[in-house]
């Protein structure tokens, strides 16, 4: 059963735009307790706060993207940008690397990982 995986500046996206939903869905159980204004007004802050933590995060992929490696996928043709040694074409989930030692080997994440942890 092969596991399914996506490119890192994706997920980090996906995580992002779940803080929003996350932001918003609080701040909506805040107008249900109308009758009780420091309940409402502490919701309604904990969802700020969501949705700040997803701009903040916005902003690091941003800066984070700037310094990836764009590669044109020699699958689907499309450039997609990777960051570690192996990652996932944005546009067809093509398992990429940078390191020679590791083409043909099974994709596996813990490659981008530092041998002493």
């Amino acid at each position: 059963m092969m596991a399914k995986y996506s490119s890192k500046i994706n997920k980090i996206r996906t995580f992002a735009l779940s803080l929003i939903f996350i932001g918003f869905i609080v701040m909506y159980i805040g107008i249900y307790f109308r009758t009780s204004p420091l309940i409402m007004t502490i919701l309604m802050l904990f969802g700020f706060l969501f949705i700040i933590a997803s701009t903040i995060v916005y902003f690091w992929i941003g800066m984070l993207s700037t310094k990836t490696v764009q590669v044109k996928c020699p699958s689907c043709g499309k450039p997609t940008k990777m960051l570690g040694k192996v990652d996932m074409c944005m546009h067809c989930r093509e398992p990429l690397t940078l390191d020679p030692s590791l083409i043909g080997k099974e994709f596996d994440e813990s490659y981008n990982k530092k041998a002493g942890k």
